[in-house]
């Protein structure tokens, strides 16, 4: 044994020290990465054939071992962190030689090449980074960014520490949008850290806050982080549960745990919601509590306006603001729970429904009933026992069946009696088209109110046709025919109260971009889209949103963008409503005039898209963009395939099975967990996520989501801890990202001490997931009801 330590533990000092020599080599990282695999395999591999390299395994063949394993004890828990007592045999690292390692590794990473980077499940998903990089990176270089700055520090700025709750603010934005921790670090200290040192800020407290709201990227949803976790998670997940049913003696997970063990990104982005709106208030609540004890280094101040509209009165702003908005959503909500307003679809199964099966499965072995009783409690499995003897009674599981023509027409008879008086989709239209009324009425209350007036009488009267016309039969041609004289009038209204909100410097600067932001985070957290999709929503909606803005810089008609924008929202509408599968026989003469219309609004959408395109490639902005976005996406393609090189190596050597064993010898899975999160925040300080992410999780994986706890909240916890190791001093990413933008007489110190504050807020923080993880899953919850 060479310095007293096991091959294996040889092995892994020497892959560390080639990652972290090729890291600080100054070497691109996403090949440093690859290469330190390839040249630790050759190193092991050399003091391997020299004898140098010896693993001291377990000696299956001694009598001690034998009977541990008569005791019952299975052969996949015995380990020498377990039994260090148990007689060893002396094996080199690779038990078939070096060359048959090599063979294997190289065949292995071009199948991980081909399942996770270029044909895999989990390509599409990877593909929402490349859509998510390139929408904030639009959004960044556009100068949206700073005109939210300079906004919410108009709205922000008059009280005690604003200036600092108004990046928070942004911030949270930028996060929403670009997920990327550098690049809104970086934009928000360019933009925000000199007005707040101008402003006799304390440089504390400015860089604190712009680094601690820069690092909102990592957990605010769409994050790449989350991305690129749930990519993993979702496999690491089920086949850990997979083998942890397997080794207590059932079939599979879904016998054991009584529910599929599955996770994906949509539901982690679900997840993620409550914890990165939570961290984002806890960073706004200390700026704004900071400034009240210490006035003098976050002092209040007025920055000059520029068009902000009519001046309205406290009353009026309530009233407009908050007042009737609140109102017609809970009004909505009331009407949705009396049965008022619900859904009027009468789309009835070809089958009739499977009868219920008992909640959990009761037809197992003694083994798995005994692991099963444990898990789940005595008295959720005699009620299991109960609803299965009650359906063997009834003569078993009743059968699926197709049912008769006659049968589907009294279902569908039944389900139109039933069917609310007002639909989902008429409500939700209406109530947005009312919200846009209630903020212009907000923004110029002495304006002309008889247009808004007007569209409000067609909402009103759009409600009363549903109510009165409109049945779940009613085609969906017919129901436009009904409801397009109340729809005009309250577009006729919503068009004149958007041109007097376009006057209000907040509403027209914020508004684009948090519908945006709605638009993709709505549609994925609603169960609607999974997130590539979504995400290239995202992408298509920030290019036209750039070319909006350059466009109004440049004083030219932005009419081409704001009529493709309506026609994205035309063809949804359309595709929502109307049945467009024209390829199909006994297609109706209404299926036919919406499919080319949908199909006209689609042309005029793509041509809306080029144009904005063209707009931004001449204005500078389009070149830019896609070279930062193709940058981006190839390095994190790059360390991908890196990180599955590196990751070989540890396996062929046996190191990924060494440290699993050292982890589940503690049998306590809170320590277990607890000494990974201590791992990951301490690399935190010296990889990015990006390595950490694709090198780490991979090997700890199987054992912290093969036990009990829920792998959205260990998922989002692992998210929290690295946003947490960013902020650390000394080596956190977003303290240097943020040095090398600040000003000279920020010194590093003044960083330091900065983010301290930040980091117990981020202690704490995880501190409360910990203890209350129903922050965690309650969204995921609800969505799924």
């Amino acid at each position: 044994m060479l310095f007293g330590l096991d091959g294996v533990e040889i092995g892994l000092i020497i892959v560390f020290l080639c990652l972290f020599g090729g890291i600080l080599s100054g070497f691109p990282v996403a090949f440093a990465i690859g290469g330190a695999g390839v040249v630790a395999f050759g190193i092991i591999a050399g003091l391997d054939s020299a004898g140098l390299l010896i693993h001291q395994a377990i000696d299956t063949s001694s009598e001690a071992y034998n009977a541990i394993v008569a005791s019952g004890v299975r052969p996949d828990a015995i380990s020498v962190f377990r039994y260090p007592d148990l007689p060893r045999a002396a094996q080199p690292v690779f038990p078939q030689g070096w060359e048959v390692a090599l063979d294997r590794n190289v065949s292995f990473l071009v199948n991980r090449i081909n399942e996770r980077v270029l044909a895999g499940a989990s390509i599409e998903t990877l593909l929402a980074v490349l859509m998510f990089v390139m929408m904030g990176i639009t959004l960044e270089r556009s100068k949206i960014a700073n005109d939210l700055l300079t906004t919410m520090s108009r709205v922000f700025g008059p009280l005690p520490g604003g200036l600092a709750v108004s990046v928070v603010v942004v911030g949270t934005f930028l996060a929403a949008s670009t997920g990327i921790v550098g690049a809104t670090v970086v934009t928000m200290g360019l933009l925000s850290l000199p007005t707040m040192l101008r402003a006799g800020y304390s440089p504390q407290l400015a860089t604190g806050v712009i680094a601690a709201s820069g690092t909102l990227g990592q957990i605010i949803p769409p994050s790449i982080v989350i991305v690129l976790l749930g990519t993993l998670a979702g496999d690491l997940y089920s086949v850990a549960q997979e083998n942890r049913a397997q080794a207590v003696g059932c079939t599979d997970a879904l016998t054991y745990l009584g529910e599929p063990a599955v996770v994906s990104v949509g539901t982690l982005f679900q997840a993620a919601l409550l914890p990165g709106v939570m961290l984002a208030l806890l960073y706004g609540l200390y700026a704004f509590g900071y400034a009240l004890v210490n006035p003098s280094k976050a002092p209040a101040v007025q920055i000059a306006s520029g068009p902000r509209g009519e001046v309205i009165t406290r009353g009026e702003g309530f009233t407009w603001f908050l007042g009737v908005p609140v109102a017609l959503i809970a009004g909505v909500m009331l009407f949705s729970t009396l049965g008022v307003v619900g859904s009027q679809s009468l789309i009835v199964d070809s089958f009739s429904d499977q009868g219920s099966s008992a909640s959990l499965r009761t037809n197992v072995s003694p083994e798995c009933q005994a692991a099963m009783i444990e898990l789940h409690g005595q008295s959720k499995w005699d009620a299991a026992v109960a609803e299965q003897q009650t359906i063997d009674a009834a003569g078993g599981v009743a059968a699926s069946v197709r049912l008769t023509p006659e049968e589907i027409a009294a279902l569908r008879a039944q389900k139109e009696v039933d069917a609310a008086p007002i639909g989902t989709g008429v409500a939700t239209l209406m109530v947005m088209l009312a919200l846009t009324l209630a903020v212009a009425r907000g923004v110029a209350p002495s304006a002309n109110p008889a247009p808004l007036l007007i569209g409000a009488l067609g909402i009103l009267l759009g409600l009363l046709v549903d109510i009165a016309l409109i049945r779940p039969s009613t085609s969906a041609g017919v129901t436009v025919l009904l409801l397009l004289i109340p729809l005009a009038m309250a577009c006729y209204g919503c068009a004149h109260g958007a041109v007097r909100m376009a006057k209000n410097d907040l509403i027209r600067v914020v508004f684009p971009p948090l519908v945006l932001i709605v638009a993709v985070l709505g549609s994925i957290l609603g169960g609607i889209t999974n997130p590539t999709p979504a995400a290239a929503l995202g992408a298509g909606g920030a290019i036209m949103l750039a070319a909006y803005r350059k466009l109004r810089d440049q004083d030219r008609s932005p009419k081409i963008i704001i009529l493709a924008t309506l026609a994205v929202v035309l063809s949804i509408l359309i595709g929502i409503n109307f049945d467009l599968r024209i390829n199909q026989g006994g297609v109706s003469f209404e299926s036919w005039v919406a499919f080319f219309f949908a199909y006209a609004a689609y042309l005029y959408a793509v041509f809306g898209l080029l144009f904005a395109c063209w707009v931004l490639y001449t204005g500078g902005v389009l070149t830019p963009v896609v070279r930062e976005t193709a940058k981006v996406t190839s390095m994190v393609f790059t360390i991908l395939i890196g990180s599955q090189l590196l990751n070989l190596v540890v396996i062929s050597f046996g190191g990924e099975h060494y440290i699993q064993e050292f982890l589940k010898s503690f049998d306590n899975e809170l320590k277990v967990f607890l000494i990974v999160m201590l791992v990951l925040f301490v690399l935190g300080f010296v990889l990015d996520f990006l390595e950490i992410i694709y090198i780490v999780i991979p090997i700890v994986g199987p054992v912290i989501y093969g036990g009990t706890f829920d792998p959205k909240w260990v998922t989002i916890m692992i998210a929290v801890n690295l946003q947490t190791s960013f902020l650390t001093p000394p080596f956190g990413f977003a303290l240097f990202y943020l040095r090398g933008v600040a000003p000279k007489e920020v010194t590093t110190g003044h960083i330091y001490r900065g983010v301290i504050p930040f980091v117990l807020i981020q202690v704490g923080a995880l501190g409360i997931l910990w203890f209350f993880p129903s922050i965690v899953t309650i969204v995921p919850a609800l969505m799924a009801n």
